[in-house]
């Protein structure tokens, strides 16, 4: 029988030179394969709002797009350590955040959930803690407020930036998450905030001295014919052979190739012969 992933075990593997193998994915399917080839946690991110859904952005995601997400994922990745993406506008107010994220433990049978910022969250992240709700914090590049930053940008690129960064981890680290992930900052900040605190720090575009990383599966796996992120590498170029295989569906079907007659359901002995009787 495979073993639960806990933050315990995530612990243990860093401790003994792992690194954490995460996923961004979204359904059931693909978190059954993640599951089988041994990837540690996934996170079902806002991202699916883009992803899935094709908005612009991941402001879209509500919270019954993300709890029924998170039920599929869990359906099919029972044994990964899985983390829940706390949504745009559903982590405003403390009281707000702790029925949410509730919702996510409680529904999605998450492990724990991720919510964006520093000192800004602070309060929120302790009220989760002692609602005895495991929280993963986001620092770095933060999609639900990319606007005020101006866009999709590197952050901590400056000494004064880099320092609030390592900072804010800090701070969120004394306020009780468990886990801690870096988006676009540079290397040598996420190797800081790894040597610095005691949670594992996940990184996605952040270097490789962070304890684990996260991509999304869909890019990793090229699935879509579209520009990635920098720090995005590609393992396959699915979109090549799914297109070409729908191609050849439909060469099959305009030249009869499919279906053929072993593809169909057959009557029962004797019925066929019934069945034209009663036509007649």
């Amino acid at each position: 029988m495979k073993e639960k992933i806990t933050i315990t075990i995530i612990h243990e593997k860093i401790r003994t030179g792992h690194r954490i193998s995460m996923l961004a994915l979204y359904d059931y399917p693909l978190a059954v394969l993640a599951e089988q080839a041994g990837v540690d946690a996934i996170i079902v991110g806002d991202s699916v709002a883009m992803n899935v859904y094709g908005y612009p952005d991941t402001l879209q995601a509500d919270m019954e797009m993300m709890i029924r997400h998170t039920q599929a994922v869990r359906r099919g990745a029972p044994d990964v350590f899985l983390i829940g993406d706390m949504p745009y506008m559903s982590y405003q107010n403390v009281e707000t955040a702790i029925h949410n994220a509730g919702r996510f433990i409680r529904e999605g049978n998450a492990d724990a959930v991720k919510l964006e910022g520093g000192r800004s969250v602070l309060e929120t992240v302790q009220a989760l803690v002692s609602a005895s709700i495991p929280v993963v914090g986001h620092l770095g590049l933060l999609p639900q407020s990319a606007a005020l930053a101006g866009g999709f940008k590197a952050q901590g690129r400056e000494a004064e930036s880099a320092m609030d960064i390592v900072d804010q981890a800090k701070i969120l680290e004394q306020a009780g998450i468990c886990m801690l992930i870096l988006e676009c900052v540079p290397p040598n900040v996420s190797e800081t905030i790894a040597k610095r605190t005691s949670v594992p720090v996940i990184g996605i575009g952040s270097g490789p001295a962070c304890h684990g990383q996260v991509q999304i599966i869909y890019d990793i796996l090229g699935l879509y014919p579209r520009p990635t992120a920098k720090f995005v590498h590609k393992y396959a170029e699915l979109a090549p052979p799914i297109i070409d295989a729908i191609k050849t569906y439909i060469s099959d079907l305009d030249t009869g190739k499919y279906p053929t007659p072993e593809h169909c359901y057959r009557m029962k002995p004797g019925e066929e012969e019934e069945f034209q009787r009663r036509l007649a």
